[in-house]
């Protein structure tokens, strides 16, 4: 099993975008996010994972729960006017490489923050490692120059 389980996340890297939204389309029963590629394969990795071993433990979950209900207060629907349905989830981590250099941005619930400063905005942070204007969903890959995510 845990063969089989290799196999799988290591095909992961060599499917096609057509075939990895496939893949998750079987192992979630739903529509794929529009996020790029690594968010994809890192998510499908860990389903496959998570059904052939076992999701999280159920104190776990819970723990998870009592944090999210502290951190928001207990309002689900107190959302920030910054979220955009199409972001990442908050904690996520958009990598882009520029010019030989590692850059790392991490979603915030209401920013971004690069280099331990907040940002409104992705295209302002591309600005910065750039030196001119990006649209800042292009540069980190959220969506194509054509405007598809």
């Amino acid at each position: 099993m845990k063969d089989n389980v290799l196999a799988r996340i290591a095909a992961l890297k060599t499917m096609a975008a057509p075939q990895l939204k496939q893949q998750w389309r079987e192992l979630f029963e739903a529509e794929p996010p529009p996020y790029n590629r690594r968010f994809l394969e890192s998510r499908l990795a860990y389903r496959i994972q998570e059904l052939a071993y076992g999701g999280l433990k159920q104190e776990t979950v819970e723990r998870l729960r009592a944090l999210a209900k502290q951190y928001d207060g207990g309002k689900p629907s107190a959302k920030s006017k910054f979220r955009n349905d199409r972001l990442p989830v908050a904690g996520t981590r958009l990598i882009r490489e520029w010019e030989g250099v590692e850059h790392c941005v991490t979603v915030r619930a209401d920013h971004f923050e690069y280099e331990g400063r907040p940002y409104r905005s992705l295209s302002a942070i591309a600005r910065d490692i750039t030196g001119v204007r990006w649209n800042g969903w292009v540069f980190f890959g959220l969506k194509n120059s054509r405007g598809k995510a």
